[in-house]
């Protein structure tokens, strides 16, 4: 073996064992991070019915209690009121009729005067009358991501806002709080891949 052979089959070794370690090396090193490009986000609402109350003050009129259910104080007054009227008419026998008339005329006249001023005898207060209803409002369902991987366009469904581009791990969107916009942690909600 000569001197050039041996240096050719030193350097052919060399090349070999080198030329194996890049390929290991590239077989070994991590693969290169795929993104699947996002083309549009499209807010997503659905109208939901929320159960409330809806509550407004009534003024409610209220009668005081009556202390004198008989009206007696009214008759009495009435009655005398009435007697003493009467006295002034006429005289003799027919004085004593007219005061007898005019106090049955008088007590009758107090005892519904009481009757009117005990029934509108009222106070009024503020009461709170509630009723259940029922509002439609719009409620956040997600976002409609539309995007691009390895020229194929799909849409998915997220709860935040991806912005230019989500991960892809093993040929699947990977919808992880890392790469979302809003900047909340939120749990990412995956629909169908069209």
């Amino acid at each position: 073996m000569t001197r050039s052979m041996m240096a050719g089959a030193v350097l052919g070794a060399i090349a070999v064992v080198g030329g194996g370690a890049v390929a290991g090396y590239r077989y070994m090193a991590p693969p290169e991070p795929q993104y699947a490009e996002v083309l549009a986000v499209v807010p997503v609402t659905e109208k939901v019915e929320v159960p409330g109350r809806e509550c407004h003050d009534v003024k409610v009129t209220h009668t005081r209690p009556v202390r004198d259910e008989q009206r007696i104080a009214g008759s009495a007054i009435g009655g005398v009121l009435g007697g003493v009227l009467g006295h002034q008419v006429g005289n003799g026998r027919g004085r004593d009729v007219a005061t007898v008339a005019g106090a049955l005329a008088g007590g009758y006249a107090g005892n519904q005067v009481q009757k009117n001023m005990q029934h509108n005898d009222t106070y009024t207060t503020s009461s709170k009358r509630c009723r259940n209803v029922s509002k439609t409002e719009e409620k956040a369902a997600g976002y409609d991501v539309r995007y691009r991987f390895d020229g194929k366009e799909s849409v998915v469904r997220t709860d935040y806002i991806p912005i230019n581009r989500i991960p892809v791990k093993d040929g699947k969107l990977v919808l992880a709080n890392s790469e979302q916009g809003t900047g909340n942690v939120q749990k990412s909600v995956v629909g169908k891949q069209q």
